[in-house]
């Protein structure tokens, strides 16, 4: 009965509030823990969004898009803000944690890899961190099997008539997508007149958003990685902070950064 539901019950916050178990006596374990358990619910939304918007533009339905890929870009602001408050953690704080998180890493979080795989920042090599996990293997194999959202969205540009080769329409799917001159010019065309393309304009800037909160994500990580523990490895085996600013030169849109070049 809904009169039967109270704040704690309907946000199941029993079982949240529960969800924190500290492995060591550090006090700033628990910022660790929440941290990256609130990082995740935002990546929890970012998908859900993601999603829906990606239907979306496979259906030249872009308005509801723009609310959607609009409140991910406010999500991602969340993510970004959230290296703040873990920078507070000390070098001195951070070893007495380290010793108990054995291999674990962010590096290994399944909704961080989706989220990547639905923008089109793709490698079938990272579905092998998951190997343990069959479920999450195969929703990411099934996201390779489907088209990014800038997949989708330069499909779009096609149906609408700009003139998008058949080799980039036809790409492998789970590949890295490769710049395309055909593509820059499609964005460029709508870039020098946007009066005449203006939702497929918003839509570019809308990509662009996302883009450049992610980048701002990812340079947050590197900071406060390289702040805490400086240049040692990653729990999860990485080289830590060089992997990290090899990762910050990997473009998800690349023709809508090189269309301002162009134009």
């Amino acid at each position: 009965m809904a009169q039967d539901v109270t704040y704690s019950s309907y946000l199941d916050l029993d079982r949240i509030l529960a969800a924190q178990h500290p492995s060591s006596d550090a006090h700033d374990e628990m910022l660790f823990i929440i941290v990256h358990q609130a990082s995740e619910l935002w990546l929890k939304l970012c998908l859900h969004e993601l999603v829906a918007a990606r239907e979306c533009i496979a259906a030249d339905n872009l308005r509801p898009a723009f609310k959607m890929l609009a409140r991910v870009a406010r999500a991602q602001t969340q993510l970004i803000q959230s290296w703040d408050v873990l920078s507070t953690m000390t070098p001195h704080d951070y070893s007495a944690i380290r010793p108990h998180l054995g291999r674990s890493s962010g590096f290994q979080s399944p909704q961080y890899r989706m989220m990547e795989f639905l923008l089109g920042g793709r490698n079938r090599d990272m579905v092998s961190l998951h190997k343990s996990l069959p479920d999450v293997v195969a929703a990411l194999e099934a996201e390779l099997a489907r088209p990014s959202i800038y997949d989708e969205a330069v499909r779009l540009l096609a149906r609408r008539g700009f003139a998008i080769p058949d080799e980039v329409l036809d790409r492998p799917l789970a590949e890295v997508w490769v710049r395309s001159e055909a593509v820059e010019a499609a964005w460029a065309e709508i870039y020098r007149d946007p009066q005449a393309h203006w939702d497929l304009y918003e839509l570019a800037e809308k990509l662009v958003d996302l883009e450049y909160h992610f980048q701002r994500w990812r340079f947050g990580h590197l900071k406060t990685v390289e702040r805490i523990i400086g240049f040692k490895r990653g729990t999860g085996g990485t080289q830590g902070v060089p992997y990290l600013e090899g990762v910050l030169k990997q473009a998800f849109f690349p023709e809508l950064l090189s269309v301002r070049t162009a134009i």
